[in-house]
């Protein structure tokens, strides 16, 4: 976990209302649901993935002294009672928490996470919690699709000297791991999060030497085992053809593409490499890839082994971001949950604690969902049908929850959840160009609750 001071990593508004809150005497429990409104063009599902870095956040958050100093002084504050501030000093999360496992599929409307806090806590968290799930959901998101494209073919994550910042390229090669990638180019995420790392040799390097071939020599002396080659500095083939004079019955582990036309050059490289003995060489192919990219190489005959990904992947450059909203459901009073909606056109919400019931056929495939107040019942099943709810506990009053596995094993578990769900989905949602939208439905009872409380707000 990277350590830092949270109380202020937050929008303005949060504190605005925690005062406000507080200065009216308000502080009863309050339920909020985190969902995605609607799914990207060309998206028919979501992998969830940065529920561990935002429990981390809840149960470290805290205000420093020199940041309560700083909101003190501002303009904004200036009516607010030293109280408030009194308590922004002892506060912590004390709240509960019900998400989403990370690497399950996920869908329109369906709440990821929800938070039951004393109404400030569950306020001032908004803001972290949809930066981090919305993010680390839409890029792990990405990774399944260039996956898929990919057809079997490792894809590397090398994205973080394009990414929004090196924060968000470290959190790219999480998500992008959960995806299904097999390591990134990050070497913090190596060390923070146990991901595999992998890298090759800059043009730059090839260049500070006189001759190309001597570069490839200088390299391969120190990762005999490990390198791969970059050829096309100059000319890829010209460049190929010196490795293979210079190492010839060599094992040299892999050579790498970076531009022109990387079908056809990958197979007259492939042909060289075989010629000469090297079919163990692998080709490496990298140079603003993305999955319809990837899909239009191995349709052509492609002879690429694997794939490295960057920029289009931590920046999920077609579709960089979700709708993800927070949204309040309910508020405690005397014990009972008087549950509230959003009426507003395009921005309606439901109310009440729920919870995500998903439905599959006798082989396991997905069916449906449905979205249910948290304690109804299962919903009715077909034929030889099975299902299972999809929110589990995971903090409660401000401690997380079975935390007792390592984060980087946590994480691999992530990984395979995602992989196996992929596999529980219908196929034609892992379509890149896919519209098809997967049956997502709200139970009776909370159709009732919500024309209920519809009608009340009319009266009113």
């Amino acid at each position: 976990m990277i350590e830092r001071a949270y109380g202020l990593t937050t929008d303005l508004y949060e504190l605005t209302m925690a005062a406000a809150y507080f200065e009216n005497g308000i502080q009863q429990p309050a339920l909020f649901d985190l969902f995605i409104r609607r799914l990207p063009a060309h998206r028919s599902y979501l992998i969830t993935a940065g529920l561990e870095q935002a429990l981390d956040f809840l149960s470290e958050l805290r205000f420093t002294a020199d940041q309560i100093n700083y909101l003190r002084a501002l303009p904004t504050f200036k009516r607010v009672s030293g109280e408030f501030f009194d308590y922004l000093a002892s506060l912590r999360f004390t709240g509960d928490v019900w998400a989403m496992p990370e690497g399950t599929a996920a869908f329109g409307m369906e709440p990821l996470l929800r938070v039951k806090a004393p109404i400030i806590e569950a306020q001032i968290v908004e803001t972290f919690l949809l930066s981090t799930i919305n993010f680390q959901t839409m890029i792990a998101s990405k990774a399944t699709r260039v996956i898929g494209a990919a057809q079997g073919r490792s894809v590397i994550e090398f994205g973080t000297r394009r990414a929004h910042g090196t924060e968000a390229g470290l959190f790219a090669a999480r998500a992008a791991y959960i995806g299904g990638c097999i390591g990134t180019s990050n070497v913090e995420a190596g060390h923070l999060f146990g991901i595999p790392t992998f890298g090759t040799l800059a043009h730059s390097f090839v260049m500070s030497f006189e001759n190309e071939d001597d570069a490839f020599r200088a390299f391969i002396k120190v990762f005999p085992e490990s390198a791969t080659v970059l050829v096309d500095t100059y000319d890829t083939i010209a460049g190929v053809k010196k490795l293979i004079r210079a190492f010839r019955g060599s094992a040299i582990p892999a050579v790498r593409l970076d531009s022109g036309d990387l079908c056809e050059l990958s197979r007259e490289v492939r042909q060289l490499l075989d010629d000469a003995g090297m079919t163990q060489t692998k080709i490496f192919a990298s140079g603003d890839l993305n999955e319809f990219r990837i899909a239009d190489l191995i349709s052509r005959g492609a002879k690429i082994d694997s794939f490295g990904v960057g920029t289009e992947l931590a920046t999920s450059f077609d579709s960089p971001a979700l709708s993800g909203v927070y949204k309040l459901s309910g508020l405690e009073e005397d014990g009972q949950i008087k549950m509230r909606i959003k009426t507003s056109k395009d921005k309606a919400t439901y109310p009440g604690p729920k919870q995500v019931w998903r439905l599959a056929d006798s082989t396991g495939k997905y069916i449906r969902d449905v979205i249910t107040l948290a304690d109804e019942p299962e919903p009715e099943l077909e034929q030889n049908g099975f299902s299972h709810s999809l929110l589990n506990q995971v903090m409660k009053n401000g401690k997380i929850l079975d935390r007792t596995d390592a984060s980087i094993a946590a994480l691999n578990v992530a990984r395979e959840r995602a992989l196996h769900e992929l596999k529980c989905l219908p196929d034609d949602l892992l379509l890149l160009d896919s519209e098809i939208k997967y049956p997502v439905s709200f139970s009776d009872r909370l159709k009732r609750e919500r024309d209920k409380i519809e009608l009340q707000i009319a009266r009113r």
